[in-house]
């Protein structure tokens, strides 16, 4: 099945992110960070099919080398919060082979990077297949700080001054003139994002085209096409693994409930729309002058029904029908059409609130969990930190450092990643995340409790539809027949 996955992030110090782990770990190779003073060794990593450096034309040949590339972007960047690479995510396509996948990411990389002055980092990878679906993608580094013509690193951004309608300077509260950081590139814009997902998504559908293949791809949002799907989340080839094992995991759990939920969704979304289209069928059909009225309406469908009814038992439950479908109509102040085509708008907005609520909920419940497990792991990790700074000789230290290089370079990675989140006392608060998350999870789950009541709903609008739609046809058939006798 054909597949669109474009995604950018910035790595940065202040999300506690390595450049130097980051490259090693997506070449899967073993790479020194003069920075942190470590080593992130990832050449035991599998699934690598292939890795490269592209550079543009002004930037240094020794740039090619990986480790003297990133190494020379965390030299330049001094500030303690640096932003430092872009980091993109783009899914291959099963329907292609590797070579063709490859072709394409190459000339994607030509194409709309490197022709733009930036040092591209790629790596091709195919993890092994997890539950019998091969996941083959691409990442791409490219360092967020341009370089200059003649080779050498350049600014991010400048310093223009603020000016009014008339061309003249803004003067601030301090009495100095105010002045604004530009970017000197357009390569973090949503503009330009927008166009490398377009292209990425044209150059793929070319391909299929090429080859006679039916499938496409899309890069907009199921927003912008229409659709109301709540994303679901990341798992990782970890996560999928256990799950197919039978092991229930977190994310698993949370990506079944999402998925449910979008089912809900839909179907939700496909009776509001069918009820819609019929409100305004309806409308027209009783904008006629000797039209009956909605009630009018309901009330001569249940007396055809009682005159044809075999038994006693079925006029009353004719009754129940029609007493239900009154109460129900009265309880929500539904005399006319108009107010049935309110109410169903009303119950749209509702839908539309409660997707955009959950949505945000899960993003936030999936960082709090993240942010526990992380914190756990600091914890579990930091006695041999601990232990490390308490030795004092260099060969005792350089020995311990060797037997513990694992343990070590995860505590480095996982201090990096709380590093904004950790207060000044230096305690995570596990306790308040908890918390939030209980509150979280339950609000979700009374959103979701919604959601059904919402369902349950337009269960009821639906069967007084179809209740109305028998009045019309039996009003049609004996004007019919009336015109008949006439003639």
């Amino acid at each position: 099945m054909s597949l669109f996955h474009f995604h950018v992030t910035q790595i940065s110090r202040s999300a506690g992110s390595s450049v130097i782990a980051s490259a090693a770990y997506r070449a899967g190779e073993k790479l020194y960070s003069e920075y942190y003073g470590e080593t992130n060794d990832y050449s035991h990593k599998t699934g690598v099919i292939l890795s490269e450096i592209l550079l543009p034309p002004q930037a240094p040949e020794e740039y090619k080398d990986r480790a003297t590339l990133w190494n020379a972007v965390e030299k330049t960047e001094r500030r303690k919060d640096a932003q430092l690479a872009y980091s993109f995510d783009i899914a291959l396509q099963n329907e292609l082979t590797m070579e063709e996948n490859i072709e394409l990411a190459r000339r994607f990389i030509r194409e709309q990077f490197i022709t733009r002055g930036m040092i591209a980092d790629y790596a091709i990878h195919a993890p092994d297949k997890k539950n019998g679906i091969p996941n083959p993608h691409f990442h791409v580094m490219c360092p967020i700080r341009p370089l200059a013509p003649d080779g050498t690193w350049d600014c991010k951004q400048h310093l223009v001054y603020r000016a009014d309608a008339d061309g003249n300077r803004v003067i601030g509260a301090n009495g100095k003139p105010i002045r604004d950081a530009v970017p000197t590139t357009d390569w973090g814009t949503p503009e330009t994002l927008e166009m490398w997902r377009a292209a990425w998504a044209d150059m793929v559908n070319n391909k299929f085209a090429e080859k006679g293949l039916a499938c496409r791809i899309d890069h907009r949002s199921n927003e912008r096409r229409g659709l109301d799907a709540l994303p679901t989340i990341h798992e990782g080839p970890a996560v999928r693994q256990m799950e197919s094992r039978g092991i229930i995991t977190e994310k698993g759990e949370l990506n079944r409930w999402i998925k449910s939920t979008n089912v809900l969704i839909t179907n939700l979304r496909k009776k509001i729309q069918a009820l819609q289209d019929w409100i305004a069928e309806l409308k027209e059909r009783l904008s006629k002058p000797d039209a009956m009225g909605l009630a009018d309406l309901l009330n001569a469908y249940y007396n055809v029904r009682n005159a044809g009814a075999w038994s006693q038992r079925a006029k009353v439950n004719n009754l129940k029908e029609f007493s239900i479908t009154v109460n129900y109509l009265t309880e929500h102040g539904i005399s006319t059409v108009k107010d049935l085509q309110s109410h169903i708008e009303t119950r749209m907005n509702q839908t539309d609130a409660l997707r955009i609520s959950m949505n945000a909920k899960s993003a936030r419940i999936k960082e709090l969990k993240d942010l526990l497990r992380l914190a756990d792991d600091y914890e579990k990790l930091k006695p041999v930190f601990e232990k490390l700074n308490a030795i004092k000789w260099k060969g005792q230290r350089e020995k311990f450092k060797a037997e513990h290089e694992t343990e070590l370079r995860q505590f480095y990675a996982v201090r990096r990643k709380l590093t904004e989140h950790c207060p000044p006392d230096g305690r995570f608060p596990k306790a308040a995340w908890r918390g939030e998350l209980e509150r979280i999870q339950k609000e979700r789950e009374r959103e979701y409790a919604r959601y059904k009541t919402l369902r349950d709903d337009l269960k009821t609008l639906w069967s007084i539809r179809q209740r109305v739609d028998g009045a019309v046809r039996q009003k049609t058939r004996t004007e019919m027949e009336c015109a008949a006798e006439t003639r």
